[in-house]
């Protein structure tokens, strides 16, 4: 075995029982081997192995009380993976099924898309297994300061600041912040993601999906086509999907189809002004099924998981915000049949190894998350920048600023796609190479640490 291949084989016998993390560390791995095997510096001071093992994990005990006096046992996490570029930054996620493995593999896909924005940032990743569905705002609470209670320890505006993520959204984001500002009693940018009349940044809930949008405006821009007229997919129907929905309908495409964990809705008129407003209220409001937004509109037709999912429906464009691993092999052949020209990932890795390897084969436009939806890392790390100069900014500048990051992310792919004689809009591997280089050139002029 050379000792390039050594790397990758010594990394994943290193975290057994971790399938996410193995997946992303190989997906990035297979971008860069070129890159190692010409610059031996790179191998002799083991930079990506370096990368691939968390500067540190903590996991905690969290006891928390529900509204019948019982209590609950959940496990919190924090997982600091690289602060070569700044103080370590992403989200938490409050997810029944969380786990090192996911958290490893989102801190770790973090560390490349917090490089690619250009913003001195670091990366991390948090959360608890605690499900925050079906809870009464009191035990949210209480949850949320219970997990505060040991996490404040770690983190601090120029350590580590946490955002939202699944189950995380402005709500958790002020319990934990009161809770935090409580503790310290200072009233610093140690979380992002907090409301804007209390230190929060205007455009910060919409960024990641309006990122998202302007990032596959660009690339589509390359082969001289725009949104508009398009028909779409946005898989899911939280934050990210409600706000890719708002930009495209601002773009003039054409929304068919957006799903949530109990199925997914095929809209043939499409989504539009009205329509989305109805799903807001049905998801932030009621917190129901999507089901009832098929119950309101006769044009929609709602589809209960199973064999089939919402990749079914024939689309031009696709953009899976839901979760990781959502889109498989299959899924990707049927939409390819269908016409599909772009995927662009509005998830974490919401691709499967398979699904990505046939994208490439297929010709099928490709965006990368780690370039893609880095809006919502880019919008908070300005909302720290905010923070530390006690100002708000305005919508204006809040939207010009992330279009220009977005832009910046896109003519980097660009760049590197020509300097290291990539197939023409091999966005994957860009992303992953000019990722990489960022912060592995941080990581050499700081020394073996």
């Amino acid at each position: 075995m050379s000792q390039i291949d050594y790397v990758l084989s010594a990394i994943k016998e290193k975290n057994p029982g971790q399938p996410e993390f193995h997946q992303a560390v190989s997906e990035v791995f297979d971008s860069i081997h070129p890159i190692l095997a010409s610059n031996k510096r790179y191998l002799d001071e083991k930079v990506f192995e370096r990368m691939a093992e968390p500067e540190r994990v903590i996991s905690f005990r969290v006891c928390w009380t529900d509204d019948n006096n019982e209590i609950h046992v959940n496990r919190g996490y924090r997982v600091q993976m690289n602060s070569a570029m700044g103080p370590y930054k992403g989200g938490l996620r409050f997810h029944p099924t969380l786990n090192m493995s996911i958290l490893k593999f989102l801190a770790f896909e973090q560390t490349f898309k917090n490089a690619l924005t250009g913003l001195p940032l670091g990366a991390g990743k948090g959360g608890s297994d605690f499900d925050p569905k079906h809870k009464s705002d009191r035990e949210i609470m209480r949850f949320c300061q219970a997990w505060m209670m040991e996490a404040h320890r770690h983190i601090g505006h120029f350590t580590d600041i946490p955002a939202g993520d699944i189950g995380v959204g402005e709500k958790e984001i002020g319990y934990l912040f009161g809770t935090f500002k409580k503790i310290k009693n200072e009233f610093q940018g140690s979380i992002t993601g907090k409301g804007p009349l209390w230190g929060g940044s205007i455009l910060r809930p919409e960024a990641t999906g309006y990122g998202l949008i302007h990032f596959a405006s660009y690339i589509l821009a390359e082969i001289n086509e725009t949104l508009e007229n398009k028909v779409c997919l946005v898989s899911g129907s939280g934050n990210v999907s409600q706000f890719a929905m708002e930009k495209l309908l601002e773009d003039k495409a054409t929304v068919v189809g957006f799903s949530d964990s109990t199925g997914y809705i095929h809209d043939e008129e499409g989504v539009d002004w009205h329509k989305l407003a109805f799903l807001k209220e049905l998801k932030n409001v009621k917190r129901e099924s999507i089901e009832g937004y098929a119950e309101k509109f006769p044009s929609a037709t709602f589809y209960k998981t199973g064999e089939t999912n919402i990749w079914s429906i024939p689309a031009d464009c696709a953009f899976p915000c839901a979760t990781q691993n959502e889109m498989d092999e299959k899924d990707v052949k049927l939409l390819e049949k269908n016409g599909l020209i772009l995927i662009a990932e509005g998830a974490n890795m919401p691709l499967t190894d398979p699904a990505i390897k046939e994208v490439q084969r297929s010709g099928v436009m490709y965006a990368p998350g780690k370039a893609a939806n880095a809006g919502g890392v880019a919008i908070s790390g300005l909302e720290m920048t905010q923070n530390r100069l006690g100002r708000y900014w305005s919508r204006e500048r809040m939207e010009k600023e992330l279009k220009l990051i977005m832009h910046g992310i896109h003519e980097k792919c660009l760049e590197t796609i020509k300097k290291n004689d990539l197939i023409a809009h091999d966005y994957l591997n860009a992303a992953n190479i000019a990722g990489f280089e960022r912060v592995a050139k941080a990581m050499l002029a700081q020394g073996s640490w």
